[in-house]
């Protein structure tokens, strides 16, 4: 690729960053790494009644928090700034006025009483009402193509409020190329003539999305599906201009786990997941939204899960690092389809990631959790080689950091109670003779390794000539309080010889 790759991320600050954008945010960091470009974050601010105070930071912090930063955008190397479109409205309305001036687009008048109108009498006919070159010209429309020049300027001079619309030129097959979809055409006697500016004074998307790629000289638009019907649109509006057009790539759809429909909120909210990288606190309602980053998910774990979702790299890999996934991405392997999202699969990265994350990490992040749990109340001080032994004990069965206390809490505390269903189970009436045994030759052990304890429990249980259940299952719901943990002669190693024994005294106590 000779020319500079250069590809943003045009968020609107309307609410949290839904997981569908910060894989489009991820698919341009990818691109835009692979060839040693730039990757540009845009705040697309231009709807001012559905903008949300602290909507633009959270996108900013999620990007952070997901490690896919951006090269240029608000507050950083803003050698095309400003990097929000609220802050660039002058520069629309100049390029605005060179289309009215070229004749490709024109002032509209109509009041949205009148339009409403409109609609309604199309659908009295069975029509569907496009304001387009059908009645541009004619009929009830008011607009500076039926008007005078001097009563447009009369108009605009009494302060009429009025809109830009993009004249949409007619009888043409419009051929486009889009990297993902390949060749796309349309009629253009089908298109409507969209709004460029608002009685506002602000430009719609169409237009502020045109100046700034253009302006920004971005290379590449890679952004979701449902841009692909302005695609014409703004092709059109690149050759009004006379500028060349950047390429596109419209990327599929993330789907309900269904597979029927969009990913939305209600579904994580039904179905029990977040959809939201990060927890948002809606400051309007006080609602808060859950994130991935809270629910326990790494970060590399869902970004790894976020790029197998329309994109495939044509190997059984599935697990790659951020460098692995900059250095194997195309455009061209990304599917039409749409992707449906598949909360197992999520959870099955993130166990991937968690195995084979390093002990002596995930002892940090279980610091805490240990800490709140013990509040003082374990049965000796725990060092963090014990800690870390205990992650490696039994994070094998674990998905998430938040699920290790419940697999290992008896490392740290002397279980208060039994599980009942397996009391009854393994406590029969001469158990308790038998744990007095095994306390004795426990006693005798002075090597209290795994190894050690094994063989000499294993050589009494044979010496008696009795089935193995009957002391292996008492003994580690008194070790543990249920019928659950890892090797019963790790957990009896790490409690130490002294804990051991009073556990099953305890157990034969109670039971």
């Amino acid at each position: 690729m000779t020319n500079e790759v250069r590809v943003r991320f045009a968020p609107s600050p309307t609410g949290p960053l839904h997981i569908g954008g910060v894989r489009t945010a991820l698919f341009n960091y990818l691109f835009a790494k692979k060839y040693n470009g730039t990757f540009i974050l845009r705040i697309e601010d231009t709807d001012k009644n559905r903008y949300v105070a602290n909507a633009e930071q959270y996108i900013i912090d999620a990007l952070k928090w997901c490690n896919i930063p951006f090269d240029e955008g608000p507050n950083k190397n803003e050698e095309f700034g400003p990097y929000r479109q609220s802050e660039r409205k002058e520069i629309y309305k100049k390029y605005a006025d060179f289309l009215i001036k070229n004749e490709k687009a024109y002032y509209a008048f109509d009041t949205a009483e009148a339009l409403n109108e409109e609609r309604k009498n199309h659908e009295e006919q069975k029509k569907t009402f496009i304001y387009n070159w059908h009645n541009r010209e004619k009929g009830r429309l008011v607009n500076s193509l039926v008007l005078s020049t001097e009563e447009v300027e009369k108009r605009i001079k009494n302060g009429d409020k009025y809109v830009i619309r993009f004249k949409t030129p007619t009888n043409e097959t419009l051929i486009m190329q889009d990297i993902i979809r390949g060749e796309v055409k349309i009629d253009t006697n089908v298109l409507d003539d969209k709004i460029l500016f608002k009685s506002d004074g602000m430009p719609t998307y169409h237009l502020a999305n045109i100046v700034d790629d253009h302006l920004m000289k971005i290379s590449h638009v890679i952004r979701g599906e449902e841009w692909l019907p302005s695609m014409a649109l703004h092709i059109l509006l690149y050759r009004a201009f006379d500028w060349k057009a950047p390429e596109f790539a419209h990327l599929p759809l993330i789907l309900k786990p269904t597979g029927k429909g969009k990913l939305s909120k209600r579904d994580g909210d039904k179905l029990g997941f977040p959809v939201f990288p990060m927890e948002y606190l809606n400051e309007t309602t006080n609602e808060v939204s859950r994130g991935y980053k809270e629910d326990g998910y790494f970060n590399d774990a869902l970004i790894n899960m976020l790029a197998f979702l329309g994109w495939n790299p044509g190997t059984e890999q599935e697990l790659f690092s951020l460098d692995e996934l900059i250095q194997v991405f195309d455009l061209k392997k990304v599917n039409k389809a749409g992707a449906r999202f598949d909360l197992d699969k999520t959870k099955w990265f993130q166990n991937q990631y968690l195995q084979n994350k390093n002990n002596t990490d995930l002892v940090e992040l279980f610091n805490p959790i240990i800490d709140a749990n013990l509040d003082g109340n374990g049965f000796k001080d725990f060092n963090t080689e014990y800690r870390t032994k205990v992650i490696s004990l039994i994070k094998e069965r674990a998905t998430f950091v938040s699920d290790f206390w419940n697999l290992s809490n008896f490392f740290f505390i002397t279980p208060l109670e039994y599980d009942v269903k397996a009391s009854k189970k393994a406590w029969k009436e001469d158990t308790n003779n038998l744990m007095e045994e095994l306390i004795v030759i426990l006693t005798a052990i002075t090597d209290f390794s795994t190894e050690n304890i094994e063989t000499k429990v294993k050589e009494w249980i044979t010496s008696k000539e009795i089935g193995f259940g009957k002391i292996m299952q008492p003994f580690r719901l008194s070790l543990v309080g249920a019928m659950k943990g890892p090797h019963i002669f790790d957990i009896a190693s790490m409690l130490g010889k002294e804990e051991t024994i009073s556990r099953i005294q305890k157990a034969c106590a109670t039971l």
